[in-house]
């Protein structure tokens, strides 16, 4: 919300005259500037690590080369117009000499072009088919309209495996393989900054691998229109160095624990367990529901509903009684909640770090 509502403010018209608006340009012009430096689904001037890159170089080279097209058919564009025909009879037809010669020159020279880039864009396919060496890390992606669920189901340990959802952590510089699965519809997932696109196909498994060279947070987005709120499908690739990865793992693997003698905090789970169990697990509760994101450690992501709303009780409490105002035909319905109900589900939500 706290963004819609930022968008909305950033595309009022500006009614106060040239005084206020050439400033107001001007600073809006810096701060495009410095946000392109970090835009998240700007691919086409950062990449982030091994499989992005070598689509990074393809995308400078094709454009490049359209460029030059453009730029040489703008060209013979304008001398066309400018150039005149000798003057002649009104009704006198005749060839002119050299005109098949060109077509010839123009179909050889498009036609190697063309090959060129085929073969270039086959050999950056296999660059980036597999990673330099085998991944020692597996995460499940399963996309839901429209929300994604990240299984990390492949440690010895059980108590390492769990699953969370539209917050997928990864080690820096250490390959990882992502099988990707859906639940309903095709969708795409795709990080730009680290990847390119794979289609999450019903019925069906396929596979992809990122890594990151570097610590940071990279935006993910369903790519494939999938739906009402397809826009709306976010997630984000959060790349730790290993000591943080072991640890974020660590405790996600571990149940809820919610303080104890709280009755604001023992009325919202009973609460919880009442009507979201259903749909929603908390491990180490009774909620054990299978058809919508995973819980147990709610306070720990950056955003809920797919990246729709960043993480603060205030965007959560307005999710729960407002999601069909926020993501219209999303499954979560919008839930009625009096002000007692609503501070003791806050509560208890709270304390699920």
């Amino acid at each position: 919300m706290a963004a819609a509502e930022a968008s909305r403010t950033s595309g009022r018209r500006v009614t106060r005259g040239s005084v206020t608006l050439l400033p107001a340009l001007a600073i809006g012009f810096a701060n495009s500037a410095h946000a392109n430096t970090v835009a998240p689904l700007n691919y086409f001037l950062h990449a982030a690590g091994p499989a992005a890159r070598p689509t990074l170089y393809l995308g400078w080279v094709f454009t490049a080369i359209v460029t030059l097209v453009t730029l040489i058919v703008a060209g013979l564009l304008i001398g066309a117009m400018v150039r005149k025909r000798p003057a002649a009879q009104p009704d006198a037809l005749s060839a002119e000499p050299g005109g098949i010669r060109w077509v010839f020159i123009g179909t050889a020279v498009s036609s190697v072009v063309l090959l060129a880039m085929l073969v270039y864009a086959l050999i950056t396919l296999e660059s980036v088919a597999s990673p330099a060496s085998d991944p020692q890390l597996t995460i499940t992606v399963t996309a839901y309209d429209w929300w994604w669920k990240a299984d990390y189901r492949d440690d010895p340990n059980p108590a390492r495996n769990f699953s969370t959802a539209n917050e997928i952590h990864i080690p820096v510089g250490e390959p990882v393989k992502i099988e990707l699965k859906s639940a309903d519809v095709v969708h795409a997932f795709w990080v730009p900054q680290l990847a390119g696109k794979t289609q999450t196909i019903p019925g069906q498994t396929n596979e992809q691998w990122l890594q990151a060279d570097r610590p940071g947070i990279y935006r993910g987005q369903c790519s494939q229109f999938c739906g009402a709120q397809h826009a709306h499908m976010a997630f984000e690739v959060i790349a730790q160095d290993a000591a943080a990865f072991n640890a974020w793992r660590d405790a996600q693997g571990r149940a809820a624990t919610v303080p104890a003698g709280d009755a604001a905090v023992a009325a919202g789970q009973h609460l919880f367990e009442e009507r979201c169990a259903g749909c929603h697990t908390i491990r180490g509760t009774k909620a054990t529901g299978v058809q919508a994101p995973d819980l147990t450690h709610l306070g720990s992501r950056r955003t809920i509903a797919a990246g729709a709303l960043s993480n603060t009780p205030d965007h959560l409490l307005d999710w729960i009684e407002h999601a069909q105002r926020i993501k219209p035909d999303a499954l979560m319905p919008s839930i009625a909640l009096t002000t007692s109900e609503a501070a003791a589900l806050s509560a208890y939500l709270a304390a699920l770090h």
